[in-house]
């Protein structure tokens, strides 16, 4: 499947003006207001060709509960937040890495099983409201998914999004060594989970 990004600008602006609409604010956040559950964390090491990230892959539950769109729920969400929208699609069939970004990925609707990690890594199944953020380097790929699969993938403000599947060279890992640090959790903003645990290291 192709994930082609789009002009983000456009898209942005597409969502901001879709949470204006049909409503008053104050009821549209209560309705979009994602868990407050602590995300768990994955912590994986270098796999083969795989670099992976010191930083802990972040696993939320349950995050945005069930509406008649939790996809634009995501959105509303991950924009408000700091982290843009570039796409919906779904995750791709082979392993892969981003070397110049770390990413949030929304599961809108459907399940899947992923291994996180590179080849023989960490088996996870995804659910509708799962939320899961990715830094730069960690592989990630899809073994099966539902009919109905839909992610929301999402990047920090100015991150743009490569597809790595070979081996990193060093300019490479100096790349995703230097990939900006997130100013904000995609779900609960500044004061968030992600600030905080990814600073632990």
């Amino acid at each position: 499947m192709s994930m082609k990004p789009i002009d983000r600008r456009h898209f942005t602006a597409g969502i901001i003006a879709a949470a204006t609409v049909g409503g008053d604010s104050a009821s549209a956040s209560k309705v979009d207001a994602p868990s407050n559950t602590a995300p768990q964390q994955l912590h994986l090491k270098s796999n083969g060709w795989m670099p992976n990230n010191p930083l802990p892959v972040l696993i939320y539950r349950n995050a945005v509960p069930p509406s008649n769109d939790r996809a634009a729920a995501m959105e509303r969400s991950f924009t408000a937040n700091g982290w843009p929208p570039q796409w919906r699609n779904g995750v791709y069939s082979f392993h892969h890495y981003h070397s110049t970004a770390h990413e949030v990925l929304g599961f809108a609707e459907g399940h899947a099983d992923l291994v996180l990690g590179g080849e023989g890594g960490e088996p996870v199944t995804v659910h509708a409201g799962d939320v899961v953020v990715l830094p730069a380097g960690t592989g990630h790929c899809r073994i099966t998914a539902s009919d109905d699969f839909l992610v929301i993938g999402a990047y920090p403000e100015n991150e743009h999004w490569d597809i790595c599947r070979t081996a990193a060279t060093p300019e490479v890992l100096e790349r995703v060594r230097h990939v900006r640090f997130p100013a904000s959790d995609p779900l609960t903003g500044a004061s968030g989970a992600l600030p905080k645990l990814w600073q632990q290291i």
